[in-house]
Order: C-alpha cells, then structure tokens, then sequence
C-alpha cells in the first residue's frame, strides 16, 4: 500500500483526500462550481492555495485535480501509479453491505435506483467512471453511506406497507450517513473506554441523521429509503404526513416533481427561516428578533431531541450520546437546546465545556451525568481510505 486517495463527487464538485499508508493525510481540496465559475481550493500541510479554474465537466475536474497531486510543490506523487487505490464515497447502495471494487454489473445496479437519492448518486457514478477513466490501472473501490446500517433488524427497516412492496420493489428504510456514524461510535468506544457501548450517534449538517448503535451495529437510523425521511434538515423537510403530498397535487394543482424539489431542496432551515439553510446565519437573525429563524430553530433541535428519546427505547440504556458534523461539532447553542429535554435520559450538560469544544474531541457532560454526552469531529474520509485499503489488501 502505498498512497490512497479518497473522492466525494457531488454534481458540481469534486472533493478529494490523500492519504499515505499509514493514513496520514498529504493532501486535500476541492474542485467546485464545475461548470460555471469553477475554483479550486487545494490544502497542503498549512499552506492553501485557492484560485479560478477552467472546468466544465468531472473529466476535467479529476485531470486537474491528478495534476496537482503530482505538482512538485502542491502534491505528493510523482506517478498516478503510486496511488494504490481509490475510493469512492457513494450515497446509496441500496441492498450492498460490503465495500466492493467497482464493476460493470454493481454500476448498473446502482443505476437502477438513482432517484432514490437524485442529489447524490447520479454524480457518485459520473465521479467513479471518470475516475477510472483516468486511472484505469488503479484499483477502484465504492463505500456506501448505506453500508453500516445493513445491520438493521427487520421490525426497524421495514414500513407498513403491504409486504410485497418489501419483496417486489425492495420498499424499505436503508439510512445514510453510515461511514460518519460508524467513525464516531468506534472513536466514542475509545473514548468511554468499552469495547461495544450502546450509543446515539447524531450526525448533524445541512442533511442531518441520527442512529441508535447497539454493541457496535446499527440498529435503526432516522432516514429512510430516502434522505427525506427524518429530522427537519438543512432544505430537507423530514419527517411529514405523505397524504400532504396527495393533498397538494389534486386540490391545488401542484406538480409532483417539483412538490419533491421543494421538500428536498427548499424546506427544512430554509423554508421556515426564508432566510438560509446556515444555522449561522439563522441563529444571528434570530438573537435579533427574527421569528421564523427562532421557529425554525426550535424545530430543528425539537425533533432531534424526538429522536433521541426514541432510540433511547430501542438501546434501553444510553452509554453516550453524541454530536458531529458541521452544526453538531460548531453550534454550542444547538446542543444546549437539544440536551436541555433529555433530562429524563440523565443527560446533565457542562455548560462551559459546551462552549469550548474548539474542533476537537470532548466530553461536554456534567460531573454526574447519567449519560455522557460528547462531540467527536467527523472524518468520513479517513474512514472510506481505510475500507478501501482493506478491500485492496484483501484480494
């Protein structure tokens, strides 16, 4: 093993990791705004460089971003053939389990299903077969978001339908988020010390997702066939009364597409503030007096708070709970807010440790706390580098 490089593709952007054998990281950037207006942020040691691009397609995006890898002051190789693998993240991989080498008959299949996850998937593929593309003699491995919670019990995953929307059209909870969810429970193990601790991982962002982890495994998640379903997100509705959607089309003329455009893309944070889908933003509106931003708030840390509650039922006892991603490691007010309703779980926060959390892992709870609660930084890269090393070093 000699490097390993890491690729997130979004449709207007492509992220990218280095990492040596032993998992350090080399290097990191971004190529976004492909298409129009393009720019590449690209971070070496504590030096960035960030400048305008001419990209207009993901070809161009991984040929840019494979000349800075070899550039003799911003990479880190000499020859694309010192990258040992690359791995892909991937947002939905339906029935998949296992990390996997890429393969003719698993893009089709995901394929099959791309409207499962229109934000994510369609880029994912488009990534990986330029990828290979460009580096066709380098092992290419796909990491599902969906991976960790194949370990879901049957009365959690599946939905009240008739059973043969189970068995004809694989109609079930899949969940996402899992390579965040499965970093931060196995750092929270460390931390706590215990081998299998029963946790409650939320993973809050623009898409947010909370999983109970029983021992180790997923037990049950909060997003669904979907990352619609769930806890009110960034523009996301979660969780809603789908007769709603039946309600809309035929009394009011509403469009199906574009109703689910608006429940994907124009809902959550950003529907009820009017304002942005950044808690940044919304908590300075709302320390002003702006009322939706406030209501949009109290939504979003409400139903986070639901949810929790509800898994503590599924663990039956709580080990930890905790925060990541970008609103769970940054806003301070956000987990008082949510850790102030689960009293009735022993949750006792540290005030002045929940202020200087500092991007840095911390056990933010009170001398006598029932369960501790503590924020870990997310690093989905790092753990896709390692899966993908494993399934090279398997072969």
């Amino acid at each position: 093993m000699n490097r390993i490089l890491v690729l997130n593709c979004g449709s207007s952007s492509i992220k990218y990791h280095l990492f040596d054998k032993d998992f350090h990281s080399l290097l990191f950037g971004i190529v976004e705004r492909i298409g129009e207006d393009a720019m590449l942020v690209h971070h070496k040691g504590k030096k960035t460089l960030e400048k305008k691009v001419d990209v207009k397609n993901h070809k161009q995006a991984i040929a840019l971003m494979l000349e800075f890898l070899r550039d003799p002051t911003w990479g880190a190789i000499k020859r694309v053939n010192e990258i040992s693998v690359v791995g892909h993240r991937v947002v939905h991989g339906g029935q998949l389990s296992k990390t996997g080498l890429v393969s003719g008959a698993v893009i089709g299949y995901l394929k099959s299903f791309e409207m499962l996850a229109p934000l994510h998937n369609p880029h994912n593929i488009t990534g990986i077969i330029e990828s290979k593309k460009a580096m066709p003699r380098v092992p290419q491995v796909m990491v599902f978001d969906t991976a960790f919670h194949q370990t879901m019990p049957r009365k959690a995953y599946m939905y009240g339908l008739p059973y043969n929307f189970f068995d004809k059209y694989a109609v079930r909870k899949y969940g996402f988020h899992g390579t965040s969810h499965k970093y931060v429970a196995m750092r929270a193990a460390r931390i706590l010390g215990k081998r299998k601790p029963n946790l409650i991982t939320c993973h809050l962002g623009a898409g947010s997702s909370l999983t109970a982890v029983k021992e180790g495994r997923s037990v049950d998640t909060s997003m669904g066939m979907t990352p619609l379903e769930g806890v009110m997100m960034g523009t996301r509705t979660g969780d809603m009364d789908p007769a709603v959607v039946q309600y809309l089309v035929k009394n009011y003329g509403f469009d199906l597409d574009d109703l689910f455009q608006t429940m994907n893309q124009k809902s959550g944070l950003l529907g009820i503030s009017g304002v942005s889908k950044d808690v940044r933003i919304i908590e300075g509106k709302a320390k002003k007096g702006d009322e939706k931003c406030r209501l949009a708030l109290e939504m979003f840390c409400y139903r986070v708070a639901k949810y929790i509650g509800s898994y503590a039922v599924a663990l039956g006892k709580v080990d930890a709970i905790i925060f990541t991603a970008g609103i769970g490691e940054n806003s301070a007010s956000l987990r008082r807010e949510i850790c102030a309703y689960l009293k009735i779980i022993g949750v006792r926060l540290d005030q002045k440790k929940n202020q200087n959390v500092n991007g840095k892992e911390r056990d933010i709870s009170a001398k006598g706390s029932k369960t501790r609660v503590l924020v870990i930084p997310t690093n989905e890269e790092l753990m896709i580098a390692r899966e993908a090393a494993a399934v090279v070093e398997g072969l």
